[in-house]
């Protein structure tokens, strides 16, 4: 059987980027996007839901979000699934997170005209198709995760 591992999302960040370094000096960036949903109901009245997703954004993409992006921002997104588990240190009990792990991007609605925080990103001198790229991988491990032996910094 064939796997296909694929996510599209545009939304808004709900806080600013966090950006770290692993160690080895890999950037490594931490954003959480809201996405809505509307639809009208049975009775004809409009309902809302609002889905958090967490992303992981690794290498020169994390720094460039981190520069051009702020909480508010409109994004839209490229990437994979990816389970996180670990042991919760108090009660011993197995905890699990699925999350996004960023392969590209692109800036939506990058001039709004809003002056607050984010510088806005380069127009002639960037095009799109530079920006969502996928980096490229860091020596000794994968494009999107921490090199061998790097720890993840959050």
């Amino acid at each position: 059987m064939a796997n296909f591992n694929k996510v599209i999302l545009a939304g808004n960040l709900t806080r600013d980027p966090e950006l770290r370094y692993t160690p080895k000096g890999t950037a490594v960036a931490r954003i959480t996007l809201a996405v809505n949903r509307t639809w009208k109901g049975e009775s004809g009245e409009s309902k809302e839901e609002v889905s958090f997703v967490d992303v992981d954004i690794w290498g020169r993409q994390a720094e460039v979000i981190s520069q051009y992006m702020k909480k508010g921002r409109p994004l839209l997104v490229e990437g994979r699934l990816k389970q996180d588990t670990w042991e919760d240190k108090n009660t011993k009990q197995k905890q699990s997170k699925l999350k996004v792990v960023l392969e590209s991007f692109s800036f939506i609605d990058s001039n709004r005209g809003d002056s607050g925080g984010a510088a806005e990103a380069p127009r002639a001198s960037r095009p799109a198709a530079t920006a969502s790229a996928p980096a490229p991988a860091p020596e000794g491990g994968e494009a999107d995760g921490p090199p061998e032996g790097d720890d993840v910094p959050f």
